[in-house]
């Protein structure tokens, strides 16, 4: 049974796997989103809530989404920049692959839409790092992301399960006792060696 539950759960979360380790390629390489071509519109006349001039954090992005919704923006909002002089919000929106940024003037009711479209290193890095602990009073607000968060954290709980079967596994056959116990014990000490090296 736990052979059949190695295999399979291995299988089952590898597709996940692959994303987090791609993605680890493009963060150490410096990698930056490709400049695409902007799409702009301006949308008139909006009916806009009269309290978005007060609120802050996840009451705001409550109280955007319905109008973001009608403007056909979805995505996970970001903070939310205020310009109070110029009674003008500027709100980011992130789907993996695309950028959206909309510049909302509150007097004139008027928003500017601007669309990018970054690609898929771009998209997978923002998987990788949006189940982060940045802005936890607004992230996770838009349901997809939400998903993401549930399967991200199980590919970590089931990582750890295939890592202990595996281990498990490797001690129950005895032909391979020797070459795995070099195995991990190389691999712990280059663990900590590096560990050592980079915290000194």
């Amino acid at each position: 049974m736990t052979r059949d539950l190695h295999l399979y759960v291995g299988l089952f979360i590898s597709p996940f796997v692959l994303v987090f380790s791609v993605s680890v390629f493009f963060f150490v390489h410096a990698w930056t989103p490709s400049m695409a071509p902007e799409t702009t519109r301006v949308v008139a006349s909006l009916d806009l809530p009269t309290d978005l001039a007060t609120l802050s954090g996840r009451p705001l992005v409550d109280a955007l989404k319905p109008l973001l919704g009608r403007l056909n923006i979805r995505g996970e909002i970001g903070f939310v920049q205020k310009r109070m002089q110029e009674q003008t919000l500027l709100i980011p929106v992130s789907i993996p692959g695309r950028a959206i940024s909309v510049q909302l003037h509150l007097g004139r009711r008027e928003a500017n839409i601007v669309t990018r479209e970054t690609g898929l290193a771009d998209a997978l890095m923002t998987l990788h790092k949006s189940p982060g602990g940045h802005g936890p009073d607004i992230r996770m607000n838009w349901l997809a992301m939400k998903a993401w968060r549930w399967f991200a954290d199980a590919t970590v709980y089931l990582t750890l399960f295939i890592t202990i079967s595996g281990v498990y596994l490797w001690a129950m056959l005895r032909a391979e006792r020797r070459v795995g116990l070099v195995l991990l014990c190389a691999g712990t000490v280059t663990f900590f060696g590096i560990a050592y090296a980079v915290s000194h």
